[in-house]
């Protein structure tokens, strides 16, 4: 009965095995790593390396997409002498597909037969949807699980390792990070670049001292921090949310829990802010529907 209630509970909790800790990266990865040359290396030589899990497929046309953006970032990353290695995780359909993948990549791979490997890796960072580029320092702790925006918004790479940011300008390439779990969004009257720096100021702090609370515990942080002016994607969230028109307006966004929580008040202050954020994680806050 004890065996089955363990075996049990390690379905139930993604990523964790008795005695229910989150294995290290390095343990759940050991083991022959291939090339696309067909020489292997051990996963030992990823120590003191940055990498970059990638859980991709052919069949999957964004992973291709981000594929061919990929390699010319690794190859930017490894000229300027950084300790940089990605493994790739294959979700292909087979053997041959992810060979003819593979190819055109100059990483290392976890063998596609080793589909036990595949699988807690997969297990470890709750994958649920693919291409998803996790990004590790060099102790093999996450840096940021948004490896693909990172990748797409700094083509020459100058904000490598790509550390969290406190606040983020909502962007047509980062609104995908909305989908990632509660996000808050301080919506603003801005059109010109540069405008959005007084609100990021405001919030800045806040988020600074979240993100350092769960760092200090080894957690991700439970809210994103975005500011967002006016243009057509921010109109779009106002429309796809059902938001009012008004600016400034301060909002926590669960797009997975399609709810929402609205702070309408003539002026956004830090201290409002704070408020908002505590009372949300203090679960004090009711939802409207989304």
């Amino acid at each position: 009965m004890f065996f089955l209630c363990l075996t049990l509970l390690s379905h139930l909790l993604p990523g964790l095995e008795f005695p229910w800790g989150p294995k290290p990266f390095a343990e759940v990865v050991a083991g022959p790593l291939l090339r696309n040359n067909r020489q292997t290396t051990d996963s030992s030589s990823l120590e003191g390396h940055y990498v970059g899990v990638y859980f991709s497929a052919h069949w999957c046309p964004p992973c291709r997409s981000l594929t061919r953006v990929l390699v010319e970032s690794y190859r930017t990353i490894k000229e300027s002498g950084q300790k940089f290695e990605i493994v790739f995780v294959s979700a292909d359909r087979s053997e041959e597909s992810f060979q003819q993948y593979f190819s055109e990549m100059p990483w290392l791979a976890v063998p596609y037969s080793d589909e036990a490997r595949r699988s807690r890796l997969n297990r470890l960072y709750g994958i649920q949807g693919i291409p998803t580029l996790i990004l590790l320092d060099t102790e093999g702790h996450m840096i940021t699980r948004q490896g693909r925006v990172e990748v797409l918004n700094d083509p020459e790479c100058r904000l490598f390792p790509w550390h969290p940011r406190p606040v983020l300008e909502l962007s047509e390439s980062n609104a995908v990070q909305l989908h990632e779990g509660p996000c808050l969004v301080l919506f603003v009257d801005a059109e010109e670049e540069g405008e959005l720096e007084p609100a990021k100021e405001l919030i800045q702090p806040i988020a600074e001292k979240l993100m350092a609370k769960y760092k200090a515990k080894e957690e991700e942080t439970p809210l994103l921090f975005f500011v967002a002016g006016e243009d057509d994607m921010t109109d779009s969230l106002r429309d796809y949310t059902n938001l009012p028109e008004a600016a400034p307006l301060l909002t926590i966004l669960d797009m997975s829990a399609r709810a929402k929580y609205v702070r309408d008040v003539e002026e956004i202050t830090p201290a409002v802010v704070d408020q908002f954020v505590n009372d949300f994680l203090a679960e004090k806050l009711k939802p409207e529907p989304i």
